[in-house]
């Protein structure tokens, strides 16, 4: 099958560019208060439109940021998962992000979306390392880097939506060639 905008191919998933016809599933993720519960708090419209927007124009500036994981079996939105440039103390790294709604937690579909991403991060944009940041109460999404092939790193108190947030920086370098 050939996926409008597909980046990369897993055995279960395809992950693609998001666009304006992706809100409504966006939705399920971002305004679910327990998928959200890293974020203190479900989304409202104008902040899932805002994210959206967000991801497109991160494809325009850098040719990534969050794409859309489709489920091959259904060919359903079922998550998002990709690279983005964030803010980490006093510089930016290269981060795997993840979100998955809630009917498709356990099942391994954000573990085989973030290793291909950094696949391709590693072998497509010759990143030298990767990082996932990650809330300190977030167990579901550590354990995701840890078989990722991440280690922890380091820690930092992120500031967000007036919320001292506590944050883990895991990381894993490019292997040698």
């Amino acid at each position: 099958m050939i996926v409008s905008g597909m980046i990369l191919e897993t055995e279960r998933l395809y992950l693609r560019e998001m666009n304006q016809g992706d809100y409504e599933a966006l939705c399920k993720i971002l305004k679910d208060p327990d998928a959200m519960y890293a974020y203190e708090g479900a989304f409202t419209d104008g902040e899932v439109k805002e994210w959206l927007d967000r991801q497109i124009s991160r494809y325009q500036k850098w040719g990534f940021g969050l794409w859309a994981v489709i489920l091959k079996e259904t060919d359903e939105m079922i998550g998002q998962c990709g690279l983005t440039m964030q803010p980490w103390k006093e510089s930016e790294v290269l981060e795997i992000g993840y979100l998955f709604q809630r009917a498709y937690w356990h099942k391994g579909y954000a573990t085989e979306a973030a290793r291909a991403c950094k696949e391709y991060a590693f072998e497509t944009l010759e990143a030298d390392e990767v990082s996932s940041i990650i809330r300190d109460m977030n167990t579901a999404s550590q354990n995701v880097a840890l078989r990722n092939g991440m280690s922890r790193k380091d820690y930092w108190t992120k500031h967000y939506r007036g919320v001292d947030m506590p944050h883990y920086r895991f990381t894993v370098v490019r292997p040698a060639r």
